[in-house]
């Protein structure tokens, strides 16, 4: 997008006072002579419902917080883009933004990124490493008598004993590092709404030990004794079975729907995580989403571009969540196994804001969320639900009891499209297939899958269709928690054959990943062999990272695998796993891989 296309916006929201207050001159135009509530963020301020600070400021604000934000603070100076607005009148909140700022700053080979999507004009340094840590530091150095509320994916990841791929260490929970004072973890409209009042009632940040998904630190005698005790940050770092074992019962908890309240000692302290919220319904879903966002840049960046803006500026998110419980991933770590949905309503009022921009012509960039075509689905009995422990609704097979019933989906597709300044709306978030096709025959599970299907390809891809198949090796897709390679292959007959009978000449992008846990050498020429009998030619693929709170991130650490104790082989040497990405592109003579003598067996696979 050209510079030009962005500025076109931004005159319809060129006062200031259509967004949060970003500096002192803004809060005097308000007639403020402090805030409320001042949050501070490693991303750039877009007042859009795909940024987290700018959501927790328009919840706050929805219910009379008088809220102002600072995006990048300057860490590095005289500290004053941390003095300019002073004190708020109930707390700091902190989040170090969209991503981890490690994961933010660094490839999967511990390289210095050269950009930034989510700074202006893409401009790296703009946060520092372990921004939450940084930023919260500052703060109570400066406010020691200030409450800060840690928020964020960062902080969301880091509640707890975790690995840290980039010190190569186990660092304690966040919380310890950082002396904030309280933490909330996850999707945090609700807690931190809770929190704001209850501190504006007079309450001392110590006091509020009881408000549900948020974690503090409190002396290891006073830790409840009726919650789940784990191993110490201690324990953990003198034994890497316990740290393997805190990670199941972590994974374990918070995929309850009644999860248990956990206990980490570390020193003379614990910390304490509280239960989550039980999911959102499509009410206070749809609060969150129909607040009045501006859905663009502050002013401040006028004719300037922020990359992550451009790929959300025109799409719609209608869930949050995701059942998938892939190992490597943090998604329902951060937001959660269950689907909270928006109402069919909600989702078409934003249509409406969106076709009501100026820049827009007609395109609808994603109709998504973590999980495309996870919209409205739940279990068809919730009291089943609520007893469930299983990380993945998907895996080792379906479950029975969740409803994939797609047709409210493809209605609402179908809805969209009917609007009358729509001209295509497209699915730009990856979808799971093995919702709609059986395991067992690669067919359709059902006649709803089917129509969905066929509906998501003829009128929903622009011109790439996303997937992750991320391997092909049964074992590894067994660990994984991903259906067989074989259903992949029928998704792909399914999609060439509309694509041939519609004439359409449209791509499906498969996602695949080098140095998962258990994945050796000669794992990858098998898979090699497998995307060139398809017909592939990978120009993006991932080398696996591992990122705090995930499964894989604690096999990579430990070298065992936490549900079955068994030792797990592990790609750890930057050679190898330079090797075992370049099978990606054996079809390039620059990146063939060298000839290399299997290595001694370790461990086990699992299948």
């Amino acid at each position: 997008m050209s510079v030009s296309a962005h500025t076109a916006i931004l005159p319809a929201h060129a006062d200031p006072r259509a967004f949060l207050p970003t500096s002192k001159k803004e809060l005097d135009a308000r007639g403020w002579d402090c805030a409320d509530i001042i949050l501070f963020t490693g991303d750039a301020y877009v007042d859009h419902p795909s940024f987290g600070a700018a959501v927790i400021g328009r919840v706050l604000e929805a219910r009379g917080w008088r809220v102002a934000i600072v995006p990048q603070p300057n860490w590095r100076d005289d500290l004053r883009d941390f003095r300019k607005l002073g004190a708020p009148r109930l707390f700091f909140g902190v989040s170090a933004g969209c991503m981890d700022s490690m994961v933010n700053h660094y490839t999967a080979n511990r390289r210095l990124r050269s950009d930034d999507a989510y700074t202006v004009d893409a401009r790296a340094g703009a946060r520092p490493d372990y921004a939450a840590t940084v930023y919260t530091q500052i703060l109570k150095r400066l406010y020691p008598e200030t409450p800060v509320v840690l928020g964020g994916i960062e902080a969301s990841l880091r509640r707890l004993t975790h690995y840290d791929y980039w010190s190569d260490t186990l660092k304690p929970g966040v919380l310890v590092e950082s002396g904030a004072d309280l933490l909330v973890y996850g999707l945090g409209e609700k807690p931190v709404c809770e929190i704001a009042a209850r501190l504006a009632a007079g309450e001392a940040a110590g006091a509020l030990a009881d408000i549900r998904q948020t974690a503090f630190l409190a002396p290891r005698a006073a830790a409840p004794s009726s919650a789940v005790l784990l191993h110490s940050y201690e324990d953990c770092l003198a034994d890497k079975h316990k740290f393997a074992a805190n990670f199941r019962r972590i994974e374990e908890e918070s995929n309850r729907a009644a999860a248990a309240t956990l206990v980490e000692p570390v020193g003379d302290r614990a910390i304490v995580v509280n239960p989550p919220h039980p999911c959102l319904t499509p009410a206070e879903t749809d609060a969150s989403f129909d607040l009045p966002y501006t859905r663009v840049p502050h002013p401040r960046y006028k004719g300037r571009r922020i990359p992550a803006y451009e790929m959300i500026r025109h799409s719609i998110t209608m869930h949050r969540g995701c059942f998938g419980g892939c190992s490597f991933c943090t998604i329902s770590a951060h937001q959660g196994k269950f689907i909270s949905s928006r109402t069919e309503a909600s989702i078409l009022r934003e249509v409406d804001r969106v076709a009501a921009m100026p820049d827009f012509k007609g395109n609808i960039s994603d109709l998504g969320g973590p999980s495309a075509n996870m919209y409205g689905l739940r279990g068809r009995d919730e009291t089943i639900c609520a007893r469930c422990r299983r990380p993945s609704c998907l895996h080792p097979r379906v479950c029975r009891n969740l409803d994939t019933d797609l047709t409210r989906l493809t209605a609402l597709y179908r809805k969209v499209l009917a609007h009358p300044e729509v001209k295509r709306a497209f699915v730009g978030s990856g979808i799971r297939y093995d919702i709609f096709l059986d395991d067992k025959t690669g067919d359709f599970r059902s006649p709803d899958g089917r129509t969905y299907f066929e509906q998501l390809v003829r009128h929903h891809v622009s011109g790439r269709l996303k997937v992750a198949p991320e391997h092909s090796a049964p074992h590894i897709l067994a660990h994984i928690r991903k259906p067989g390679f074989a259903m992949f292959e029928a998704f792909k007959a399914a999609f060439d054959d509309i694509n041939e009978k519609e004439d359409l000449r449209q791509q499906l992008v498969p996602y695949f990943i080098s140095s998962l846990p258990y994945c050796r050498e000669e794992d990858m020429r098998a898979l090699s062999t497998d995307l060139k009998r398809l017909g592939y030619k990978l120009e993006q693929v991932q080398d696996f990272t591992p990122t705090p709170m995930t499964l894989d991130s604690a096999i990579y650490h430990s070298g065992i695998d936490p549900y079955t104790g068994r030792e797990v082989y592990v790609a750890r040497d930057p050679g190898e796993k330079l090797r075992q990405r370049g099978y990606f592109f054996e079809y390039k003579q620059q990146h063939r891989p060298r000839a290399k003598r299997p290595r001694p067996p370790q461990g086990e696979n699992p299948g």
